[in-house]
């Protein structure tokens, strides 16, 4: 159905494309509409009366109308090859507040016109819409996709511009003050606006389902990876021998900072250009049992650390902590999977088997008080196999050894 929706609407976005418009551009349209939406329902609240309800249909059509720029603005990004993350986050921005400005203009109208269990039940629905899209953008910064559900936004926009456009059309035709009565009961249990507010319902009750299924499903997600891990990591122990390695370790960086380089490394010729970028890693190939290499560039001055094995030939298992930095441990972890040892750490807020780690050091630091300006990880998610990536600024920087 989505692609048979793009196929009728790609002529339009090629046009707009033609035209010089931006998918940001295209997105603020839309939310600009979303403000008429809100406008119509307030001067509907303020100058129709009960019975009118011409302001609902015509909110109802620029809702509809709105939506579709929702749908465009990707296709644009997509068609006109101007994709950016920012794009990404403004669409998402912009889209949260378009929905709140449209609940907030049609809470307007139905406390203007005394429906005040029915503003209940369109606020409810304006949370449970926040929650649905809330409760996926958290779980994706926490790397786990989550799409499930039935309300998310276009069914949201869909089923509030119908039901706002039905519940004219029919006041067009019974009347705008028709109301259904029941022998025995003292109210009237059916009006036009009913048309509104049964459609308004279903959505708030389907909203808040989905939101708390998305939760349930991060969760079972969450658990599974933690499971995962638990079998892959073995127990831990810390003594002193770690200490002594991360101080050689944050000691060897300091000094690599401040000596000149050498022809080579373990009788091996080493390959480098003098002007090759401070981020770029040509690593030391041919070293067996390499844990750690501390090496400065441009230049090839290198530490390396290698695996401690034990006398019956295992690792030697630790976790491993800068003394100055203490906000991230290394873990040396055995995986079940090949049987071998990876040094991970944790990067993006869950453990990865960690690829390289990367000081950035300031020109002109001293020797003793070196001006670090951040930390790199970058690894791969043991679960998943997707590649993660964390640049943290250090504040203050590694002013002592202690």
């Amino acid at each position: 159905m989505q692609h048979g929706i793009y196929k009728l609407i790609n002529p339009f976005v090629k046009l707009l494309i033609k035209l010089g418009l931006t998918p940001n551009a295209v997105t603020t349209i839309g939310l600009v509409l979303n403000i008429g939406v809100a406008v119509i329902f307030i001067f509907g609240g303020e100058e129709g009366n009960r019975g009118d309800l011409r302001y609902v249909g015509w909110a109802g059509a620029l809702i509809l109308f709105a939506g579709l720029f929702d749908m465009l603005d990707g296709q644009v990004a997509r068609l006109g090859n101007m994709s950016s993350r920012f794009g990404a986050l403004y669409d998402s921005v912009l889209d949260r507040y378009s929905e709140l400005i449209m609940f907030f203009g049609i809470c307007f109208y139905l406390v203007a016109h005394h429906y005040f269990i029915s503003s209940l039940i369109a606020f409810i629905g304006m949370i449970g819409s926040m929650m649905v899209s809330y409760t996926r953008a958290r779980s994706e910064g926490l790397g786990i996709e989550n799409k499930g559900g039935l309300m998310q936004r276009p069914e949201r926009v869909i089923t509030v511009a119908l039901a706002a456009i039905a519940c004219s059309i029919m006041a067009h035709y019974i009347g705008g003050n028709y109301k259904l009565f029941v022998s025995g009961i003292p109210f009237h249990i059916f009006e036009p606006m009913s048309v509104f507010i049964i459609p308004i319902t279903l959505l708030a009750i389907m909203t808040n389902v989905t939101a708390i299924q998305r939760l349930m499903d991060a969760k079972k997600v969450m658990e599974r990876k933690e499971k995962i891990e638990e079998k892959l990591m073995v127990p831990l122990k810390r003594d002193s021998k770690v200490k002594v390695m991360m101080l050689l370790l944050i000691f060897s960086v300091a000094l690599l900072s401040y000596t000149r380089p050498v022809g080579n490394i373990n009788g091996e010729s080493v390959k480098h250009k003098l002007n090759a970028p401070c981020d770029s890693f040509p690593g030391l190939a041919g070293i067996m049992d390499q844990l750690l290499c501390a090496q400065k560039m441009p230049e090839i001055n290198a530490v390396i650390f290698e695996l401690n094995t034990l006398k019956d030939g295992q690792i030697d298992h630790h976790g491993l902590r800068f003394v100055s930095y203490k906000k991230k441990p290394l873990y040396l972890i055995r995986y079940q999977t090949d049987d071998q040892s990876y040094l991970n750490a944790s990067i993006d807020q869950g453990l990865a088997t960690r690829d390289r780690i990367h000081l950035k050091i300031s020109v002109g630091s001293t020797f003793w008080s070196p001006d670090i300006e951040y930390i790199e990880l970058k690894g791969r998610d043991p679960v998943t196999a997707q590649e993660v990536f964390e640049r943290n600024k250090v504040q203050p920087c590694f002013k002592s050894l202690t």
